[in-house]
């Protein structure tokens, strides 16, 4: 009767487990947010953030202003000096941490050519996407809102 018992406690928590791990990685910011200026609170673009091997990286996708849709990183440092925003890597190397948080990775902001440390929290059901970039003891925080 033990040994059934424990049997019986050790599926228990199996179960637990895996619906833990599954709930976690439902929590992911893969898919298509429209870019939201912290400064203005207007769209700006929208980045298409995939998964690969449990490693995040976002792209941009659209420019929503029409002026801007053949602006060029002029700011930016190697490779990426003078190469077209639209299209270009702004996120990479993100991998998931604990609660939920996505981290390790980096962020560039095409606009100041400032590469930062990345942190994003999917927030509101999976509606709303916090941007936390790090350069040193300063952030900045974005919210992106979810298209698809």
């Amino acid at each position: 009767m033990k040994k059934l018992n424990k049997i019986i406690l050790l599926s228990a928590f199996s179960a637990i487990v895996l619906a833990s791990q599954s709930a976690f990685a439902a929590i992911t910011p893969a898919g298509l947010w429209k870019t939201i200026d912290e400064d203005t609170s207007e769209a700006k673009s929208y980045v298409r953030i995939t998964q690969t091997n449990g490693v995040l990286s976002g792209k941009v996708e659209t420019i929503l202003d029409p002026t801007k849709q053949n602006d060029i990183c002029s700011k930016c440092d190697g490779e990426l000096k003078d190469q077209p925003i639209l299209g270009m890597t702004i996120i990479t190397d993100v991998k998931a941490q604990e609660d939920g948080v996505w981290g390790d990775g980096e962020i560039l902001d095409p606009t100041n050519g400032k590469t930062y440390t990345l942190q994003l929290t999917v927030q509101d059901e999976g509606e709303k996407l916090e941007v936390r970039g790090y350069i040193g003891f300063f952030f900045r925080n974005q919210y992106w809102l979810k298209v698809e």
